[in-house]
């Protein structure tokens, strides 16, 4: 998977990292593993006020991988979209876009303590597309 580098085309110049960027942890580095305000049932509930396209063709997975910094804002997003069988695939872009824009605008972000220090952490966000829509969140 390997480290998420600053893109200036791609990733808000304002979006700082508490730490050097060789300290970036996974979101799984600790006991507390996935934190988000009210877990992953807020994501779930959040998602299914988007109006997002259908085509009753497209299967597979969007993954969203992110940093979220020691304040619990969210940066430096990269996507990667795969058909059921784990081959590259690329969704209407409508539907990758809102799932992209989404993502960026959830902000229940739980910061992470490690040795007693706030860290920077990645986090995913994967969409399971079954028939054109979200039917579950990973993880």
């Amino acid at each position: 998977v390997g480290n998420i580098e600053f893109d200036e085309k791609l990733d808000d110049p304002n979006f700082k990292r508490c730490l050097d960027e060789k300290y970036v942890f996974q979101y799984y580095n600790d006991s507390k593993g996935f934190q988000y305000k009210s877990e992953k049932r807020e994501i779930e509930k959040e998602i299914q006020t988007l109006n997002l396209p259908e085509n009753k063709e497209a299967n597979g997975y969007i993954t969203i991988r992110f940093v979220v910094n020691c304040e619990g804002k969210s940066g430096m997003f990269r996507m990667q979209q795969i058909d059921n069988e784990y081959k590259e695939y690329t969704f209407n872009k409508k539907l990758s876009d809102q799932l992209l824009n989404f993502t960026k605008k959830l902000n229940g972000w739980i910061p992470k303590e490690i040795e007693e220090k706030k860290v920077d952490y990645y986090q995913y966000l994967t969409y399971k597309i079954e028939n054109g829509k979200v039917s579950e969140i990973l993880p």
